[in-house]
C-alpha cells in the first residue's frame, strides 16, 4: 500500500510540473500575442500620424500657392495689355505723317506714363522685368529667337530684345524674347586658317 502511495504521489506531482509547464508556456505565448499586437498597433499610429503631417503639409502648401500664385494667370493676360501699349508706341513713331510732329509728342508721353503705371503696379505685386540687354542667355529666363553677328560681344550675349520677359516672384511668368551675338563668319573664317597654319606649322616642327 505505501509503495502504490508514492507511485500514485509521483505522478501526482509529475502531473502537476506538466500542468505548471503548460501553463507557463501558455503565459509566454499570451505575453507574446499581446506584444505583437502593442508593437503592431503602434506602427499603424505611427504611420497614420505620419500620414497625417504629410496631407497637413501639402494643404499648407496649396493654401500658401494659392495666396501667392493666386493670380498668375491674370497677371500673364494682363502682360498683352504692355504689349499692346509698346506696338501703338512704334506704329504712331514710324507714321511719316505724324513724325516730327507736336501731336505724336503729346501722345507717346501719355503712352510712357499709361506704360510706366502699369510696371508700378506690376512690382508692387512682386512682378518683376527680367533683365535682358547685355546678359548671357539665360534658358531659364530667356529664349532666342535670332542670332546677329557682333564681333565686340561675346557668343550668346544678348543685344536684342524682341518681347519683355517677366518674374512673378520666383516663377517665370513668360520668357523674354530676346537676339544673341554671334561671331562673324568671316571672322570665324579666319580663326580656322589660323588653326589650320598652326597645325601646319606644329606638323613641319615636329618632322624636323
Amino acid at each position: 500500500m505505501a509503495k502504490e502511495k508514492i507511485e500514485k504521489d509521483e505522478i501526482n506531482e509529475r502531473s502537476e510540473n506538466i500542468n505548471a509547464d503548460n501553463n507557463e508556456k501558455s503565459n509566454e505565448s499570451e505575453e507574446s500575442t499581446l506584444e505583437e499586437k502593442t508593437k503592431f498597433l503602434e506602427d499603424k499610429l505611427a504611420r497614420t500620424l505620419a500620414e497625417m503631417e504629410n496631407q497637413r503639409r501639402r494643404y499648407e502648401k496649396e493654401k500658401d500657392d494659392a495666396f501667392e500664385y493666386g493670380g498668375f494667370s491674370f497677371a500673364r493676360e494682363a502682360l498683352n495689355l504692355l504689349d499692346n501699349l509698346e506696338r501703338s508706341k512704334q506704329s504712331l513713331e514710324n507714321d511719316s505723317a505724324l513724325k516730327n510732329t507736336e501731336a505724336l509728342k503729346q501722345i507717346v508721353e501719355h503712352l510712357d506714363i499709361i506704360y510706366n503705371d502699369m510696371i508700378s503696379i506690376l512690382k508692387k505685386n512682386n512682378i518683376e522685368l527680367i533683365k535682358s540687354v547685355g546678359e548671357k542667355l539665360d534658358p531659364n529666363l530667356h529664349q532666342a529667337m535670332m542670332e546677329i553677328e557682333d564681333d565686340t560681344k561675346d557668343t550668346g550675349t544678348i543685344v536684342q530684345e524682341i518681347q519683355k520677359g517677366f518674374l512673378m516672384k520666383d516663377r517665370l511668368l513668360r520668357p523674354s524674347l530676346v537676339g544673341v551675338s554671334k561671331k562673324s563668319i568671316k571672322k570665324d573664317n579666319n580663326i580656322d586658317k589660323n588653326d589650320e597654319k598652326d597645325e601646319q606649322n606644329q606638323e613641319k616642327s615636329n618632322q624636323n
